[in-house]
């Protein structure tokens, strides 16, 4: 923990010439973008994976048609075919996996009174007006939503709020393209797990809203890695994840029913 410390500490000193009283909060974000920067390969690859396996739609029709009766032998042949393809349904999950380590420990910094046995100095470095070891409920405790702490998180929701509309809508239009063709029901005729991928993928678009969540209850250094990390996500799908044409999107929902959860990771 000290360690970790100290890294926020030498980042805190770089950015003090321009960032002053706030060089702490920014050096928190600087330190996501790092984190974000050493995980894009896993992203990368994650979108290499949704490529290959829109690509195996076509296969996987087939098996569904072969085994309709059967699901245990559909789900056999399903998982033999992302075998032989060398292609993880679960790699989407790796880039979220991986920046786990990295929030939690700045949660436990900003949450911890002490460090190696002394006061934990980081615990008075502010964002503006809002410390960063406070909560949106000390906010509210001091001065209310349009106090000077209060008009902090207000910054932040504001932010997030963009974020997860943009999410939204975006997710909307892959999956309406990922999906255009499919016959009515059709998430309720897959068996086992792809009927559960279809469920999720519905209620995927609604996911980036939780962060709202996030940042009122965490400490006020975990989420700026939120809000740093959600915006980094964002960018980083339109890059890796282009929306599809009106035209290869029916294209590809007719002769593939491409699934479009990894989309809204």
């Amino acid at each position: 923990m000290s360690v970790f410390a100290d890294l926020v500490g030498h980042l805190a000193d770089l950015l003090q010439p321009l960032f002053h009283a706030s060089a702490t909060a920014f050096a928190i974000v600087l330190f996501t973008a790092l984190v974000r920067l050493l995980v894009h390969p896993l992203s990368r690859a994650a979108a290499r994976g949704q490529r290959a396996r829109i690509a195996l739609q076509p296969q996987i029709a087939e098996l569904r048609k072969k085994h309709a009766k059967n699901p245990e032998k559909l789900q056999k042949a399903m998982l033999e075919l992302h075998t032989k393809e060398k292609v993880s349904p679960l790699s989407g999950c790796l880039p979220s996996l991986c920046q786990l380590p990295a929030f939690f420990l700045l949660y436990h910094l900003f949450s911890n009174r002490t460090i190696g046995g002394e006061a934990n100095a980081l615990l008075t470095h502010r964002l503006f007006a809002a410390p960063l070891g406070d909560r949106f409920a000390d906010a509210l405790g001091d001065g209310g939503v349009l106090g000077p702490q209060g008009l902090v998180y207000v910054g932040l929701f504001v932010i997030v709020a963009g974020v997860a509309t943009f999410n939204f809508r975006r997710t909307k239009r892959m999956m309406a393209a990922g999906t255009a063709g499919l016959p009515a029901g059709s998430d309720e005729q897959l068996p086992g797990m792809a009927a559960s991928m279809g469920a999720v993928s519905r209620f995927m678009p609604f996911m980036s809203f939780f962060t709202l969540l996030s940042v009122a209850v965490v400490p006020l250094a975990a989420a700026l890695y939120v809000v740093t990390s959600t915006t980094w996500s964002a960018v980083e799908r339109v890059l890796l994840y282009p929306l599809p044409t009106a035209g290869a999107g029916a294209a590809a929902g007719t002769g593939t029913g491409a699934s479009s959860t990894a989309t809204a990771q």
